[in-house]
């Protein structure tokens, strides 16, 4: 299984970066996002960017990775997901749409 890490970009050098997670330091491709300025956040799946994110996303995912590691060693998941138990659920844009024609979806 493959997790997304939010990274902060350090530095660009064409289609490489250095990036951060806050604990430690990586190179990444960012061929699949094209240009991103220095601080900015990206979702990095092994070793590439895979989609630019915004410093609230990269928090939000962040706690819930830190939550789940903490579940993993056998402590409690705590607020990690907070941000999710405070809203309705919602459909993706393409189903919503969907429903909103009133289209039957299954």
């Amino acid at each position: 299984m493959c997790v997304g890490v939010p990274l902060r970009i350090l530095s660009v050098d064409g289609i490489a970066a250095r990036a951060t997670d806050g604990t430690h330091e990586e190179l990444i491709d960012l061929s699949l996002v094209g240009e991103v300025p220095v601080g900015a956040w990206v979702l990095g799946f092994l070793g590439a960017a895979r989609e630019v994110i915004t410093q609230d996303e990269a928090e939000k995912i962040g706690k819930a990775l830190n939550g789940l590691r903490s579940l993993m060693n056998g402590g409690e998941l705590g607020a990690a997901f907070d941000d999710l138990e405070q809203r309705a659920p919602q459909l993706p844009p393409h189903l919503q749409a969907a429903l909103d024609k009133g289209e039957t979806i299954a």
